[in-house]
């Protein structure tokens, strides 16, 4: 299984450059011909990147899936950015008649409202999961804080990176005193 998770990230990061060189092909053309400000060619280019922001959403999916993280929260940003891509390449006049365009963009909000509504939803669990006295800094585990430097040593400052209170100047002491 785990041979096959691997196959499939390294597939999308190929199809993710392919797609970017296409990206890249269509750009330099439309730059060549003049017909950049084309409105319907520049849905398509966004249309384009959306589906390889998309890419990127189900290559994380993968890889936390291989990790054993959460991927709930990487699922519905991937739902989001796929229901976007759709409501900004509708296009009415591609169904049989108005009543068809019309359900059509009725779905894609309702469906756009609740995964909106539903990655807010995650995003407050996930908040509310970390202990509200882990930042209390009395010592325990600080809530993801590490009492480390990105080079591994420990800290001996406030955590501040040895900075000054930015609500109060360095100098605020002196101008008090004169």
């Amino acid at each position: 299984m785990k041979l096959l998770e691997v196959g499939t990230a390294y597939f999308l990061l190929v199809l993710f450059a392919i797609g970017f060189l296409d990206l890249i092909l269509v750009l330099v053309e439309l730059l060549a011909s003049g017909e950049f400000t084309d409105p319907s060619q520049v849905i398509d280019i966004i249309d384009t990147v959306l589906v390889l922001l998309i890419i990127v959403e189900i290559h994380q999916t993968v890889v936390a899936f291989s990790r054993d993280e959460p991927v709930v929260r990487i699922v519905i940003s991937a739902a989001l950015i796929a229901i976007t891509r759709k409501v900004i390449s509708f296009r009415p006049g591609e169904y049989a008649n108005i009543n068809d365009a019309f359900v059509a963009a009725v779905a894609f909000a309702l469906l756009l409202g609740v995964l909106v509504a539903a990655y807010f939803v995650v995003r407050r669990v996930d908040a509310d999961a970390v202990p509200p006295d882990s930042f209390a800094g009395d010592g325990g585990d600080r809530g993801g804080r590490d009492d480390h430097r990105l080079d591994g040593e420990p800290r001996t400052d406030d955590g501040n990176g040895g900075e000054p209170d930015s609500d109060r100047p360095p100098d605020a002491d002196q101008r008090s005193n004169g």
